[in-house]
Parts: structure tokens; C-alpha cells; sequence
């Protein structure tokens, strides 16, 4: 048994439990239960929310016609949902965590470099879903905007503390809902607009073709280094299979319907719609009770998705703290302690940054792209080609044991995958020397990719410590 998991913690008990106690720790197989399904629901219903439409609008925003942007935008969900979904698979053969199981590539100590950047990540994320729901929540009880984001962020609190079984019962209430009020919208638009100008205003370019790629890929990629903390508890023998389409189909539907429902509105509304993006969805509503009811939708959508970039956060943080404190879970204080420091970040992000909301968070989601593609590259390669999902669990806590406090294999290994992407990216925070050879088009994530994935290949084939026959899990 682990020194810091209480007994009480492995009973059985523990499934009934609406309250989470484990965290970055082993989830024994005693303990796993639940269904393929539910990663369905919680990811179709996670991604029916604005600020996935504020996402699917900007390719039009920034100058793509209606038809090709929807194209554009199917085609990064498939690719950009693939990848999460084979993450997704890691969660039930390891029983860990996602990014704790950077260990066993960058080492105990030198996971925390991926780690510090999936907390800016989680942060930035949970401020644009606060700035949203935050706008829906001051109209639905009639506050002002930054006391609407302050309640969203208490909300938030209490749920990411109550963890795993609160947020997949969550994901499946936001499914309903979000299916209802989406249906509406559709409905609305169609019943209430002519649409034949928008779908006829084709206008195709390679370069507003790849920006709607790299808007839902990023999108996608962005969950990657928590998709598996939601799929954790599922049975080790769970069906890969069933695992990776109930994710993939949910992640696609749900983004797709959004992205979708955003490229439409900006289209109709024009300039509108920047700036005003949670008022004038509201305002396809035929009357003040349905805003009112819009306005819920809204802020229901985003609790789930806040609530798991807020969860993430946690979990990371986490798992920095206990690489060097040697430590294998954490105390209910420390849980709580560090999802309110975490949500707190992230309003106050959200209070400062409201007005340029949709600028810096076009810039922001695709720069993530750079640092997250190379780490991806690196974890699925290991986990399929190298060790087979086979991991020394205990070792994961031990700086001087099997995966060493630095893997400086790894960690090069990452720099370089980020430095390979830097000349191709185009984007206001960084542009590349070399884009001109796409015609002024951002390909970077997909050079990067594959790259860090050949060097990880190259790298692990001189490394002298051979693979695991098997796992090798923590004594109960």
C-alpha cells in the first residue's frame, strides 16, 4: 500500500463516494467503473458552449466565407480529436493521471517543465470561459459583469473540489441541455434568416482554409494533456476501440456543432459580433424569457468545461508539487487549497483582460499549439511504440529511481520539437522566418509533430535501459 493513501481510500466504498479523494495516485482496479459512454457525453456535452462558437466564429471574423471555414474546421477536428482520443486510451491502461506520466520521459523532476506550461494553459482557458459565462451570468440575475465572473469562479470551486464522478454527472446533464438550446438556435437562424447569400459567398484561400485547420486542430490538441484524467477510473480492459470513438465522436460532434452555429452568426452579424459575441447569441431569442433561458444554457455549458480546465489545473499543480515533495496523493486542505488558488488566477485574468477578450484569446489558442504538439508527440509515441503502456508506478515518485529526477533525453528532445516550429508559425505573438514557403500559412504544428516523434524514436533506441516486461504497481 502507498504510505500516502489511507486505507479507508481503497475500499470499495470509495465508487459510492459523490465526493473524489484520490489525485494523482494509482486507481486500483478495485475501484474502476463506469462505461465508454460517459466520455461521450462529458465531451459532447463539455464542448455545446460559447466560447467553442466564439472559436468556429473567428474564421470568419478573420476573413474566411462560410462554406470553406466549415470544411476547414472538420478537417482539425478530426485530426486534432485523434490525437486526444489516443491520449484518452492512456487513462485506463495506466490508471494515472495524464501528465504524471511525463515522468517517465522528462524524468521526476523534469516533468515540470511541460507541467508549468499546461498550468498557463488551463489558466487561460478558464479565464475566456469566465469572461463568457461571466457576461451570461450578470444578465440571467442582473449583476454587473465582474460580479457575474466572481460567482461563475465560486461555482467553479466547489465543483473541481468534489473532482471525477460531480463533473461526469455534470457532462451529462450539459449534453441535454446543450442539445435543447442548440436546437433552438438552429431552428431560430434558419426560421429567421435568409441564408442563401451566406452559403453562396464562397471565396476559397489556402490560407483562411489552414486557419480554420489550426483553429479546431489547436482546439482539440489543447485537451490532450488531461484527456485521460477523465478516463481514469474506467476498467483496465476496458475496449480501446469503444474508448477512442466515444471520445472522438463526442469531442467532433460537439465542437463541430458549436464551431458550426458560430461561423453562421458571424457571417450574419458582420461586425456585430465582435465584442458583443454572449449578447447577440442571447439575442437570437424570440423573447426576454428565452434570452433569460439562453443566458442558463450558457452558463450551465460553461461550468462544465471551466470546471475541467479548474480540475486540470489542480491535478498539475499537483503533481509539481509532489515530484519534489515525493509524494503520491494529496490532503483534502491541500486539494482545496490549490483549486481555489488556481480559479482565483484565472478571474482575476478574466477581470483584467475583458475588453480585448476575443483578440488575445485567438493568439493565445494557437500559440499553445507550439508547446503542446512536441509533448503529445513525445507521450503517445512512448505509450504505442516503446513501452506498450507498461510503467513502473512506484518509480514515478522516486527522483533516484528508474525514470531519474532529469530525462534530459526528453527534455531536449521537447525544446527541440518547440524550436523546429518556430520558423513555420504565423501568428501576432510570433512570426516564423520561414512561412513564406507555405505561402504565408501556419503548418507548423504538423512539421512539429512529426518530428519530435522521429527524434523520440532516435533517442529512445540509444538509451541502454531496456523496456518493461510488465507494469509494476504500488503494494495495497
Amino acid at each position: 500500500m502507498s504510505a500516502e493513501s489511507p486505507a479507508a481510500d481503497y475500499s470499495g466504498r470509495e465508487n459510492q463516494r459523490l465526493s473524489e479523494t484520490r489525485s494523482i495516485d494509482y486507481i486500483p482496479l478495485r475501484e474502476r467503473h463506469g462505461h465508454p459512454f460517459s466520455q461521450f457525453t462529458l465531451w459532447f456535452g463539455g464542448n455545446l458552449q460559447i466560447t467553442a462558437i466564439v472559436t468556429g466564429a473567428l474564421a470568419v471574423v478573420l476573413g474566411g466565407d462560410v462554406v470553406w471555414s466549415l470544411v476547414g474546421l472538420l478537417v482539425g477536428q478530426i485530426i486534432g480529436a485523434a490525437i486526444m482520443s489516443l491520449h484518452a486510451i492512456q487513462g485506463p491502461r495506466l490508471g494515472l493521471p495524464q501528465m504524471i506520466t511525463s515522468r517517465m520521459q522528462f524524468g521526476v523532476f523534469g516533468a515540470v517543465i511541460p507541467l508549468l506550461l499546461v498550468c498557463i494553459m488551463y489558466v487561460g482557458f478558464s479565464a475566456s470561459g469566465t469572461v463568457l459565462a461571466g457576461q451570461a451570468l450578470a444578465k440571467l440575475i442582473n449583476v454587473s459583469n465582474a460580479t457575474g465572473m466572481i460567482l461563475f469562479s465560486a461555482i467553479i470551486v466547489v465543483i473541481a473540489v468534489l473532482g471525477y464522478r460531480v463533473i461526469h454527472k455534470l457532462g451529462k446533464v450539459a449534453s441535454v441541455i446543450g442539445v435543447l438550446a442548440f436546437a433552438y438556435l438552429f431552428i431560430t437562424l434558419l426560421s429567421t434568416h435568409d441564408l442563401s447569400a451566406v452559403w453562396q459567398n464562397q471565396h476559397f484561400t489556402i490560407a483562411n482554409f489552414l486557419l480554420a485547420v489550426s483553429l479546431s486542430s489547436s482546439w482539440q490538441i489543447a485537451f490532450c494533456p488531461y484527456v485521460s484524467d477523465y478516463s481514469r477510473y474506467l476498467p483496465a480492459n476496458v475496449s480501446a476501440k469503444k474508448l477512442f470513438s466515444s471520445v472522438f465522436f463526442g469531442t467532433v460532434l460537439g465542437t463541430q456543432a458549436s464551431m458550426t452555429l458560430g461561423v453562421i452568426v458571424a457571417a450574419i452579424a458582420g461586425k456585430a459580433f465582435s465584442g458583443n459575441e454572449v449578447g447577440y447569441i442571447v439575442g437570437l431569442g424570440s423573447s426576454a424569457t428565452m434570452a433569460m433561458v439562453i443566458y442558463f444554457a450558457i452558463c450551465f455549458g460553461k461550468i462544465t468545461f471551466t470546471t475541467l480546465n479548474a480540475y486540470g489545473s489542480f491535478m498539475s499543480l499537483t503533481t509539481i508539487v509532489s515530484g519534489f515533495r515525493q509524494q503520491t496523493s494529496l490532503s483534502r486542505g491541500g486539494r482545496v487549497m490549490f483549486v481555489v488558488l488556481m480559479v482565483t488566477i484565472a478571474c482575476i485574468i478574466a477581470l483584467i483582460s475583458e475588453p480585448a477578450f476575443l483578440k488575445s484569446f485567438t493568439h493565445f489558442l494557437l500559440f499553445l499549439l507550439a508547446f503542446f504538439v512536441p509533448w503529445s508527440a513525445i507521450s503517445l509515441t512512448d505509450f504505442c511504440l516503446i513501452t506498450k503502456g507498461r510503467v513502473d508506478i512506484p518509480a514515478l515518485s522516486q527522483p533516484d529511481g528508474r525514470y531519474g529526477r532529469w530525462n534530459w533525453a526528453g527534455i531536449v528532445v521537447y525544446f527541440l520539437g518547440v524550436m523546429v516550429q518556430l520558423p513555420f508559425i504565423d501568428n501576432p505573438l510570433h512570426h516564423g522566418s520561414l512561412t513564406w514557403i507555405f505561402a504565408g500559412n501556419d503548418v507548423s504544428w504538423i512539421i512539429g509533430w512529426f518530428v519530435t516523434a522521429l527524434l523520440w524514436l532516435a533517442a529512445r533506441r540509444l538509451d541502454r535501459r531496456g523496456a518493461l516486461a510488465e507494469s509494476i504497481y504500488p503494494v495495497e
